[in-house]
């Protein structure tokens, strides 16, 4: 059962890291996440939200995070899940998966 509706955040922006350069871009990862995160936690919602680290909403907390990508040099895009980064540069989905079974979120196995 679930406790709450979780927030994932992904900072990135439509420019590759210099590390980057054969990987998706931040959106593209976006997205993708977001596709396989839906195939499997199906019936159970969540909240994924984009930020451009170049353009972040006037949210401080957001602000403050962009901020810290660019000045930290981290590789982005950089997932979060409920303010703890859970992936940097090429998320790995078994990393993000695990994140959000602390919060009880379980695999539909299709029963």
């Amino acid at each position: 059962m679930l406790n709450k509706l979780i927030e994932i955040e992904v900072y990135g922006a439509d420019i590759l890291c210099p590390s980057c350069v054969n990987l998706p871009s931040s959106k593209e990862t976006y997205e993708w996440l977001e596709a396989a995160i839906t195939r499997k936690y199906p019936k159970q919602p969540f909240k994924i939200s984009y930020i451009d680290i170049f353009n972040p909403p006037n949210e401080e907390q957001k602000e403050e995070f962009a901020k810290r990508v660019i000045d930290e040099d981290m590789f982005y895009p950089v997932v979060l899940i409920e303010g703890e980064i859970a992936g940097e540069g090429n998320p790995k989905l078994k990393t993000i998966y695990a994140e959000m079974e602390k919060y009880g979120y379980q695999e539909d196995k299709g029963n």
